[in-house]
């Protein structure tokens, strides 16, 4: 277990690039499978989970060649189907959550699609249903081994079908578009995710020769096609990071540039932070973060109640920034009520918050209200252990900004999600070493 030392209180200064995003890469990468041709992945993140996906592509037979940093090429002309039943592989896509969305693709092209139950982050619930509801109304056999809690999906052919989506599931939603695109006649999706990670995904399925309309809505219509080409695709900075350096530079009264941050596809995630009273600046397609030298003031609604920042699908704030938003109010003046309704655990690292000297009252799962220091007195160094990546990192920032060194054990989850985190904050200027 990894851990990091970190020597808190300094100010930061420099620019930092954000890696390619996460969760687009697991779809985009699951995506190569519906092809027998090359497709060239540009800005692949080099974190834990999506290494993992690369491995299990590769020993499914997908011919993967490293084309330089960042940057891969796929071919998934010789696929090993039988793999797929094999205890190597069943031990493999238990240990990523993102490997659920290796079976739309499976299924669309080769009638069957198997997963183990995957893992991931401890952050509550996260059901399937919405997957495989949506793969059988588009005629696929749903069998389910209780035992080995194993997951499979047949069909000799797949008809498009309406479906109204329980959920407005990211996961989902790519996995059904990418099932639909082999699917005979006309598949409409209701409530579908239209965030820019499945934008992303169904565009690039359109450069393939996929016939999706309705991207960037909540109503996508597919018309199946016979067979997808090759193509080059970019992914997407990663937004989740993007928030998380706004909130360290503020925390910690640095000057940080965000670079390249692909700012139209950002939504509200400026606008969040500015209502923390946050001076964002845009600049190209930069973001500058000047140093807070006098603090940040929380803006309370317009009849003077306490704000409330809470995630929803989007285009509303991501859930994965709320951990963010709930550390750097810590230092603020003012308060603010942070609602998180989408998972039921992602809130129970408050308590190592409190440790440090925050004010938070945890009124229950979902909610915590965060009574600002005002920078009158800092956050306490302490030892803590990552639960997860976005707990992790939330506690990161908050040990950067503390009075003395804190230690974080469990480092590997914080890896899942961030690239040489340790190597990049340290090229400006944050005191903090990796210890194996």
């Amino acid at each position: 277990m990894g851990t990091f030392i970190i020597e808190g209180g300094h100010q930061l200064k420099g620019d930092i690039h954000p890696q390619g995003a996460k969760n687009e890469a697991l779809q985009i990468l699951c995506a190569v499978l519906l092809t027998d041709q090359p497709v060239e992945i540009n800005n692949v993140p080099d974190i834990i989970d999506v290494n993992k996906l690369i491995a299990l592509l590769s020993n499914l037979g997908v011919k993967v060649t490293k084309n330089g940093t960042e940057s891969y090429t796929f071919q998934a002309d010789n696929i090993n189907l039988d793999w797929l039943q094999s205890e190597e592989y069943k031990i493999q896509g238990r240990g990523l959550r993102g490997s659920i969305m290796l079976v739309g693709p499976l299924l669309a092209r080769f009638g069957k699609g198997y997963i183990p139950r995957p893992g991931g982050d401890k952050i509550g619930r996260r059901r399937l249903d919405t997957h495989f509801e949506g793969f059988i109304k588009l005629g696929a056999t749903f069998r389910y081994n209780k035992e080995e809690y194993f997951y499979g999906v047949e069909a000799e052919e797949l008809h498009g079908a309406y479906m109204l989506l329980d959920e407005a599931s990211v996961t989902g939603t790519a996995n059904i578009v990418m099932a639909a695109v082999f699917a005979k006649g006309k598949t409409t999706i209701y409530n579908a995710a239209c965030e820019p990670y499945l934008q992303q995904l169904c565009n690039m399925l359109v450069r393939m020769g996929a016939r999706i309309s309705g991207i960037g809505s909540n109503l996508l219509i597919i018309e199946g096609v016979k067979k997808l080409g090759g193509t080059t695709h970019r992914i997407l900075p990663d937004m989740v990071e993007i928030g998380s350096w706004i909130g360290l530079a503020a925390i910690t009264k640095s000057e940080v540039t965000i670079k390249n941050v692909s700012y139209d596809e950002l939504g509200i995630i400026p606008a969040t932070f500015r209502k923390l009273g946050i001076l964002i600046e845009r600049k190209g397609d930069d973001i500058y973060i000047p140093a807070h030298i006098d603090g940040y003031e929380i803006k309370n609604y317009i009849d003077g109640s306490i704000l409330t920042i809470s995630d929803a699908p989007w285009p509303g704030f991501t859930p994965d920034l709320l951990s963010i938003v709930l550390v750097v109010a810590t230092q603020a003046k003012g308060s603010v009520l942070i609602h998180q309704k989408m998972f039921e655990s992602r809130l129970f690292f408050v308590d190592k918050l409190i440790d440090m000297g925050a004010k938070i009252i945890l009124c229950d799962p979902h909610r915590a209200t965060v009574i600002g220091h005002d920078f009158q007195s800092q956050l306490k160094a302490t030892t803590m252990t990552s639960p997860d990546i976005r707990a992790g990192i939330s506690l990161l920032i908050a040990a950067l900004s503390a009075k003395g060194t804190s230690t974080i054990h469990n480092i590997e989850q914080i890896d899942r999600g961030y690239q040489n985190i340790d190597t990049r904050l340290r090229a400006i200027g944050a005191k903090i070493k990796r210890i194996s």
